[in-house]
């Protein structure tokens, strides 16, 4: 997974450098908020990438433990198998064969156990990513609004943004909640 990029900056220079030029205080006002859109959306995206990743090493591990699962498994047909053998032969199958296979599905279970833990960590941080992706989102678009209200003068714009930037903020907290 990929890291999420905030190419918003372009139009914070251009709020603030009308911003500095404006006699309206409000579009002052509009630049404070897109530079705190601007930290926000920041924040986010980093959040968002560190759940991707850990989502991935998690996801890694667990195919790792299903790898160990697999093996030991071989092992344990293995092992029946030249018992099974053994004994069509009329051959006695050593007691320390039949513990081993006992001891194989005993690790069996407990990797089994281990993995699924680790799949469903793994879920959880990309469900995580996915809901601070979103926020990551909505920021840049409450971004791209302050620089419209600031181009076009429109008061509405901003308060629009504004409503924006409280929406990507709750879905950045409501994995804290």
């Amino acid at each position: 997974m990929e890291e999420i990029e905030v190419p918003t900056e372009h139009l914070h220079e251009n709020i603030q450098e009308h911003a500095e030029h404006s006699r309206e205080r409000w579009i002052m006002m509009v630049a404070l908020t897109a530079a705190l859109l601007a930290v926000l959306a920041a924040v986010s995206a980093l959040m968002a990438g560190h759940h991707s990743n850990e989502a991935t090493i998690d996801q890694i591990k667990a195919s790792d433990q299903w790898t160990y699962y697999q093996a030991k498994g071989i092992k344990s047909a293995v092992l029946e198998s030249k018992t099974e053998l053994l004994r069509e032969m009329g051959k006695s199958v050593s007691e320390k064969d039949e513990e081993k296979i006992k001891e194989y599905r005993k690790e069996q279970k407990e990797i089994e156990k281990k993995a699924t833990e680790l799949q469903q960590s793994s879920q959880r941080h990309l469900d995580l990513h996915h809901g601070i992706a979103q926020s990551v989102a909505i920021f840049q678009i409450a971004i791209a609004m302050c620089a419209i209200a600031v181009l076009t003068r429109k008061k509405q714009l901003w308060y629009g943004s504004l409503l924006l930037g409280v929406i990507g903020s709750a879905l950045l907290l409501m994995p804290f909640l």
